[in-house]
């Protein structure tokens, strides 16, 4: 398997890791990402990884697997950067693991630091968060665009962007929009139009109780693009 295949893989089997908690029957989901983790252990041909893997594994039936599930997600983030590391270097950074507030502040900067043009944030409970927190070491002059949902945005979001627009202005262009009620499904981060990144959680929660990701979504990045900026075009201006 191709480095970069494989690194796009092991971030994505990372990213969709079940919960392993409990001592319940391992279910249907929790044996197929077993089996995919498997296999992309042994593609990596490191032969010292399956061998821990299978020590792990074993102990995903009894009261051990705690312990097990935090071993093997050790194998796959010590894979996932030997993969990166051997990618091309157009593809490396696609997947961004936060695992704490602060990783997340890193984690996200480092994302909205690679805008030239424009970006466009798409989180359906999006509040204060996104412009207290995340967004404040983007380059001047970027604008920015933020896309809430009517039925879950929070009511600190707009006095904030009005905060932002008053203390910035053209400097630091700002644009908040609400969609219709339940017409938002992702949290996702459009980087000049050309480049999607996924969050496994939403900003204002992003990494604090659980470790969270950012996964850029290569595949589907200019179907993503396209469907957004239609309902940004339909949605109500706030700001």
């Amino acid at each position: 398997m191709e480095a970069e295949t494989l690194y796009r893989q092991l971030g994505r089997i990372i990213e969709t890791a079940p919960d392993f908690s409990g001592y319940e029957p391992l279910t249907k989901d929790h044996l197929t990402w077993l089996g995919r983790a498997h296999a992309l252990i042994e593609a990596s041909n490191d032969l010292l990884a399956l061998a821990q893997f299978s020590v792990a594994s074993g102990k995903m039936h009894n009261a051990l697997r705690h312990d097990g599930i935090k071993e093997i997600m050790l194998i796959l983030y010590k894979l996932l950067g030997v993969a990166e590391l051997k990618a091309p270097p157009n593809a490396r950074g696609a997947f961004i693991p936060a695992g704490n507030s602060f990783d997340a502040f890193a984690a996200v900067s480092k994302v909205l630091q690679t805008a030239s043009k424009d970006i466009f944030i798409v989180d359906p409970y999006m509040d204060e968060t996104v412009l207290t927190d995340f967004v404040s070491g983007i380059p001047s002059g970027i604008p920015l665009r933020l896309l809430a949902d009517q039925s879950t945005v929070k009511s600190s979001l707009a006095p904030a962007a009005m905060r932002w627009r008053t203390q910035s202005g053209k400097q630091r262009p700002l644009a908040v929009r609400l969609a219709s009620a339940k017409s938002l499904h992702d949290r996702v981060i459009f980087i000049d139009g050309n480049t999607a990144w996924i969050l496994t959680q939403s900003l204002k929660d992003f990494a604090k109780r659980s470790p969270a990701e950012i996964v850029r979504a290569d595949d589907t990045a200019s179907l993503k693009i396209a469907a957004y900026e239609q309902i940004w075009l339909r949605s109500t201006v706030v700001v």
